[in-house]
């Protein structure tokens, strides 16, 4: 079940609709974000929960929140393409809101597990106001992800017992960025049990990466 004021959209993509699910902010908007799923292959799609909860968290925050189901995944149209093709996607759906909301000042690309690993290749070329990772999966996979756009507007939280994506790869990805890797005492890759702690960690700490506004 989809949360109340949500509004499903098919946004034109690269290789066709991209079905997306648009959550407005609290209160006055302030900017833009898209949420990036976890690996489709193990069943990621827009209703996770991880990617839920940081929407949450960020509309509170007074972001326009997009949460696309990428390439092949649900409604969208295209196949699987191991993060090459959904980076083109998160791109044109990161477009397409910066435009739908042009007073919108800032912009949050974020995403869990494969989608943060998508967020950082389209972070290259979007570059956001901040990058939000939760439990990326750096180190993972045969095309290396990038370095972060922007250390200092980079928050990235991974759970201490994660056993998809070991914790030690986010420390070597990070180690040579000197980027500080934010630790959920146990809690694993879907951070069960440990939702509401995340909700509350975004709420505090993405104000403190996010450029002043204009």
């Amino acid at each position: 079940m989809l949360p109340n004021q949500s509004e499903i959209l098919f946004i034109d993509g690269p290789v066709g609709p991209l079905q997306t699910i648009y959550l407005p902010p609290k209160g006055t908007g302030v900017g833009v974000a898209v949420i990036n799923h976890p690996n489709p292959l193990h069943g990621g799609t827009f209703t996770n929960k991880v990617i839920h909860t940081a929407a949450k968290a960020l509309t509170e925050l007074g972001f326009h929140c997009y949460l696309p189901n990428l390439r092949g995944v649900g409604e969208s149209a295209g196949t699987h393409d191991y993060g090459r093709g959904e980076t083109e996607d998160c791109i044109c759906v990161f477009e397409y809101a910066r435009k739908r909301h042009p007073e919108a000042a800032l912009s949050v690309l974020a995403g869990f597990s494969f989608g943060g690993y998508v967020a950082l290749f389209a972070a290259q070329h979007c570059q956001p106001s901040a990058l939000l990772l939760l439990g990326p999966a750096v180190g993972m996979y045969k095309i290396p992800e990038p370095a972060a756009f922007d250390v200092s507007r980079t928050l990235l939280i991974h759970g201490e017992t994660d056993d998809v994506v070991p914790l030690q790869n986010a420390f070597d990805w990070a180690a040579p960025q000197d980027l500080p890797v934010c630790v959920l005492p146990q809690s694993g890759h879907f951070f069960h049990g440990k939702l509401m702690v995340l909700r509350d960690y975004i709420r505090r700490h993405m104000p403190v990466i996010l450029p002043p506004q204009p």
